[in-house]
């Protein structure tokens, strides 16, 4: 069945890069990344560990510019990371929560930096709390929430700065299985109903399949993109999708492609130690 949620194939990308390079020192973490996502898309990026995957991210978030010669274009138009940074909502793996604000005022710090008044912020996080599950629990402060809970706030908080591309780095991996299960179908939710584009890392093959419409698989450092595996399976998605006869094939290549460069990076490693 067709994801026809997904956006339109030949839909101008929203992000675009070509040729990506970026080197720290003597090592070189990406080294001709190419990757396009379109608006409304949900891409997940999976990959062995030391791959690139959280430069790829800094340098989209803008918070690192990287080597000359490749070229990143957003909306369009050619610019540089730089040029991004608040442009896009970017979400680290931690929650990052300030233990002395509440759950309301830690949802609205992003938009009360940016200028927006506290009183005009509350008000806009007060009519997202239903929706991300915490109504009533305007008032708690982190350390009174479970996992669960605090990764809602920060994702509300990713929400409430209202940008078309958001990047989220692993925002479950820390969670329990149950937990995380969860997590990924309200995500879906709300993804579904707000339509932002989003670039999402995982470690978790199942996870990158269930939220993805498209997973990319990065190659062992230098990272660059291997694979590009579109994921059909039908919206909304559910839970029993795992043990579709589609889901086990898409899980089957994206192991198989993720294994041989796990591979070529112990083999790397290995001749390194030995020289």
């Amino acid at each position: 069945m067709v994801n026809d949620l997904s956006p339109a194939h030949g839909s101008p990308a929203l992000l675009e890069l070509r040729g990506i390079h970026k080197t720290f020192g003597g090592v070189t973490a990406l080294q001709g990344l190419d990757a396009s996502i379109a608006p409304g898309e949900f891409v997940t990026v999976v990959g062995p560990s030391g791959c690139g995957k959280s430069t790829l991210f800094n340098i989209v978030a803008g918070l690192e510019e990287p080597d000359a010669g490749g070229t990143l274009r957003f909306e369009g138009r050619e610019c540089r990371a730089a040029e991004l940074l608040g442009r896009v909502s970017f979400m680290p793996q931690r929650d990052l929560l300030l233990p002395w604000r509440t759950v309301i005022d830690n949802a609205i710090l992003a938009i009360e930096v940016e200028g927006t008044p506290r009183k005009q912020a509350r008000e806009q996080a007060l009519r997202m709390l239903p929706e991300f599950g915490l109504a009533g629990f305007e008032n708690q402060y982190p350390h009174q929430l479970s996992g669960g809970m605090r990764q809602r706030v920060a994702l509300m908080r990713t929400f409430l700065f209202k940008r078309d591309l958001m990047l989220l780095d692993e925002p479950f991996g820390a969670l329990d299985a149950l937990t995380r299960t969860m997590m990924q179908r309200w995500l879906l939710d709300v993804w579904q109903k707000h339509r932002r584009t989003i670039l999402f890392i995982t470690h978790d093959v199942d996870e990158a399949i269930f939220l993805g419409d498209r997973v990319l698989v990065m190659t062992a450092r230098p990272g660059k993109v291997k694979l590009e595996q579109p994921v059909t399976l039908p919206r909304p998605r559910r839970p029993d999708l795992v043990t579709e006869p589609e889901f086990i094939r898409i899980k089957r290549v994206l192991l198989d492609a993720i294994e041989e460069e796990s591979m070529k990076s112990f083999t790397a490693t290995a001749v390194a130690a030995a020289a």
